[in-house]
């Protein structure tokens, strides 16, 4: 490079900064670089790491060590001095010597803290290499290490601290705790393998190669290039960077990013249709909604294997048989011959435009298939689940467990109750407590004892063991007449059980209710009103997908209690956790002038006052019931991963 075009680098680098200082202080940020003497200032420092020579990410290093010079750059270490100043000279000559032969071949020095990296020699060095997009530079590092302390940055740097000292590599960044250990277990390393020479290369030549075909994506506000590849690589391998066609690897970028918890919509209640409609709406309803739907049903098992998936298909049934003009249905069952993968593929082929899979682990193979195939609706019977392009259904049985809580209080001679809960994933706390405030609503002196059938074989013994004479038990798949040992029962002399109540849920009504939405646009309404990536269907009482089958021989006083109690929480007049709630802890969870919202019921991670037992930790759990709370456990995100497939 000749003087002039080192000079003419200046002026462009100078230009720059001063658009980027007149930007930041039009919007009230500060415009020069952070000064980590400044940060340190009271802060309690556990020790001092020299880490030698290596090659810090350009975009990392943020600041200076000291103040002294910060005023001569802005925020991104552009120049703010004139050309014909002192500065101006030794940065052009530094321009000079970056690209000739000779180069800048002496490494900056700088502090690292939090992840972060702060100059203390080299800024002008660091300057040039900034402004002609250096991905990396050469720096001596000293590394600062923050007194640990119960915060969610300083948990989330002890976990990078643990992660490099296996990969000894700055270049992966995560936002929330535990990813570190997830990417570990992605790349198929086992938790303490110290990763070697050959195996960093590969990963991060992977990771360079994701970021270039990441460029064309738009991220959601607060996920990282990190968080994108980590999702993207538990969801696919190393292989299919090659082989999926350029076309398809960006959708499958696209449909593996997790949006924000804060960004996912939760839909309460169906869609209704507008009482009338324009004549633009119908015109457009008749040129492009469609008048014929073929809906797939992926199971996991055959209904004669499992009750879930039983119910499931009595669903596909029942909303064929009502839509019968204008909608077809085939289930396609998961099996040695034929994994999921395949039948999403050949649901495709077989000209699916809605596929619904019926249970929470089919969910990797929903977002592949969300990816290979965009214009088919995707869906997937669980909660809580934040990826676009595949939109997630349940229910708020939580609804039907108060009104069975309040049948419970009102037919128990002992005021002793029990309640089987099935797993700790998302809901079944909030189910648990509203069994119990329903409860209590009829008799003040009612205590729920809990027990899980994920940690125990015969939880209901137990329970009766325990001395209660009335339990909710698991639920029934189908609103049809409640049988013992199943729903709500009463335990009378001898251990019979009188069957009292059965909460249940009633999919035939929710794929009937979605299909029709398909067939009227409110999909597409959805997507276009809703700025959220993901929509998540939780529907209750109102929607008719869950209810409660009282048993005949219910006194009538009791009936007519639920069914008004029912009325209530359909018109919007009662909710079961507006009311003052305490946790077992002794913590005031609601003083009873609020609405709770839909998340943190559906977050719900404590039990209330009013009842006997605990939620289980992983490592009670019976390991049939490990893998569904790893995808939808109240503390999935705490849970060690697990090694998943071959290193890259």
């Amino acid at each position: 490079m000749s003087r002039a075009e080192a000079v003419e680098a200046y002026r462009a680098a100078h230009k720059k900064a001063q658009k980027t200082y007149r930007e930041d202080a039009e919007h009230g940020r500060w415009p020069y670089p952070q000064v980590l003497d400044d940060l340190l200032d009271g802060k309690s420092i556990a020790g001092r790491i020299e880490l030698g020579v290596m090659n810090v990410p350009t975009d990392r290093i943020v600041g200076t060590v000291s103040a002294g010079r910060r005023s001569v750059f802005s925020r991104d270490f552009m120049p703010l001095p004139e050309m014909n100043t002192e500065f101006g000279a030794k940065w052009t000559a530094l321009c000079e010597a970056h690209l000739s032969d000779e180069g800048i071949r002496d490494p900056i020095r700088c502090y690292e803290y939090y992840g972060d990296f702060y100059v203390q020699e080299g800024n002008k060095r660091l300057s040039v290499m900034r402004y002609f997009d250096a991905p990396s530079i050469p720096a001596s590092v000293m590394r600062i290490v923050p007194a640990y302390a119960d915060d969610p940055k300083t948990r989330l740097y002890y976990e990078f601290l643990e992660f490099y000292h296996l990969a000894r590599t700055y270049a992966f960044r995560f936002t929330k705790s535990g990813s570190y250990r997830k990417l570990v277990a992605a790349l198929g390393f086992e938790p303490d393998e110290v990763w070697t020479e050959e195996q960093r290369r590969r990963v991060l030549s992977d990771y360079t190669q994701f970021s270039e075909a990441a460029a064309r994506v738009k991220f959601p506000e607060g996920v990282t290039l990190s968080d994108a590849f980590l999702s993207w690589i538990s969801l696919y391998s190393h292989n299919d960077f090659t082989a999926l066609s350029p076309e398809t690897l960006l959708a499958s970028l696209n449909a593996s990013v997790q949006t924000p918890e804060a960004d996912v919509t939760v839909a309460t209640e169906a869609e209704t249709e507008p009482a009338g409609k324009t004549l633009l709406s119908r015109l457009y309803n008749a040129m492009f909604l469609p008048t014929q739907l073929y809906a797939a049903f992926i199971h996991e098992f055959s209904p004669e294997q499992s009750g879930w998936v039983r119910g499931h298909e009595k669903g596909r049934l029942y909303a064929e048989e009502q839509l019968a003009d204008k909608v077809t249905t085939k289930a396609y069952v998961v099996s040695e011959e034929a994994d999921a993968d395949a039948l999403f593929t050949k649901a495709v082929s077989d000209g699916a435009q809605v596929i619904f899979a019926t249970t929470p682990s089919l969910i990797d193979a929903c977002r592949r298939a969300a990816a290979a195939h965009p214009n088919v609706k995707i869906l997937n019977c669980s909660v809580a689940m934040p990826y676009p392009g595949v939109r997630t259904y349940y229910s708020r049985i939580y609804e039907t467990k108060f009104l069975a809580g309040a049948i419970a209080g009102a037919c128990s001679h002992s005021d002793r109750l029990g309640y089987v809960a099935a797993a700790p994933i998302f809901g079944v706390p909030a189910s648990v407590n509203a069994f119990a405030l329903g409860a209590r609503l009829v008799n003040p002196r009612a205590v729920v004892k809990l027990r899980w059938s994920c940690t125990e074989a015969d939880p209901l013994a137990s329970l009766i063991k325990d001395g209660v004479d009335v339990v909710s038990n698991h639920e029934w798949f189908a609103p049809e007449a409640p049988q013992a040992p199943y729903g709500l029962i009463r335990i009378q002399s001898g251990g019979v059980k009188e069957p009292l109540a059965a909460t249940f849920w009633n999919w035939g009504a929710f794929y009937e209710k979605l299909l029709k939405d398909i067939l009227l646009g409110h999909w597409e309404d959805e997507s276009a009103n809703r700025s959220a990536a993901a929509i998540n269907y939780w529907w209750g009482l109102m929607s008719g997908v869950i209810g409660v089958t009282p048993s005949e021989k219910l006194p009538e006083g009791v009936k007519a209690l639920v069914e008004a109690l029912k009325n209530s929480i359909v018109d919007g007049r009662l909710d079961p956790f507006r009311r003052v709630m305490s946790d077992q802890e002794g913590i005031v969870r609601n003083d009873g002038n609020r609405w709770l919202s839909p998340s943190e019921i559906l977050h719900m991670d404590w039990l209330s006052d009013t009842i006997e037992g605990r939620i289980p930790a992983f490592d009670e759990l019976l390991p049939v019931a490990q893998g569904i709370v790893r995808l939808l456990g109240v503390y999935r995100e705490t849970i060690p991963p697990v090694k998943d497939g071959p290193i890259l």
